[in-house]
């Protein structure tokens, strides 16, 4: 089973996918972080494109070099992903890198701290998943230092070129190593929980139900 955005878009959901996961030994794939849908796009799905940020108290005598570098050469489908450590020291994403992100293909923003211009990427309707909001441009107070490196947030490892899938219900992260393997599991998993709903709202008991299909 291939990786497919829209497949995923349409039939998938985050939970599902952390439980396929675990199924398989990957026990920590879904940072226990508050991450909100803060432009109201309550989903997405695309490929781990990597920054590391830190803070700075100092002058940049190259402000925005690396994050410009790395929303410049997004590809089709990617997810930006910005890790900052949870810093709210400033407003690291933006209306104008959304923008420059999406003009060239990239499919949506992770940001572990801070984003600003809320309204603005609403109305691009431009999925942004972060875990805060600060009105504070990040000149001189924060700094991409690397790109397209492995970076983590609360332990979980993000590789470039992973697929990341958020929702309303967290953020989860799939090895490439073993994403088809993962994908058609959790597809599986959806057919049969629905079978299991089905049967449920046809009067059969929980515990009956569980002993017949083994989902939960």
């Amino acid at each position: 089973m291939k990786y497919d955005t829209k497949v995923m878009q349409e039939k998938l959901y985050s939970a599902v996918i952390c439980d396929v996961l675990d199924s398989l030994g990957f026990t920590h794939q879904s940072p226990r972080l508050q991450f909100h849908t803060y432009t109201g796009m309550a989903q997405m799905v695309g490929r781990c494109k990597t920054t590391l940020w830190v803070d700075m108290y100092h002058e940049d005598p190259n402000p925005y070099e690396l994050e410009l570098e790395a929303v410049d050469s997004c590809q089709q489908g990617d997810i930006l992903i910005a890790a900052a450590s949870g810093s709210v020291r400033s407003g690291i994403w933006g209306e104008l890198l959304a923008t420059a992100a999406r003009n060239a293909g990239c499919a949506g923003a992770l940001v572990h701290g801070a984003v600003r211009d809320i309204r603005r990427m609403t109305r691009m309707q431009f999925p942004v998943f972060a875990t805060a909001k600060c009105i504070y441009d990040s000149l001189h107070r924060q700094r991409v230092v690397d790109i397209d490196i492995p970076v983590e947030m609360d332990g979980v490892r993000f590789h470039p070129g992973d697929i990341v899938f958020a929702d309303e219900d967290g953020v989860v992260v799939i090895p490439q190593e073993i994403e088809e393997q993962v994908v058609a599991k959790s597809l599986d998993k959806v057919t049969a929980e629905n079978i299991t709903r089905t049967a449920i709202k046809n009067g059969m008991k929980a515990t009956a139900a569980y002993k017949k299909y083994g989902i939960l």
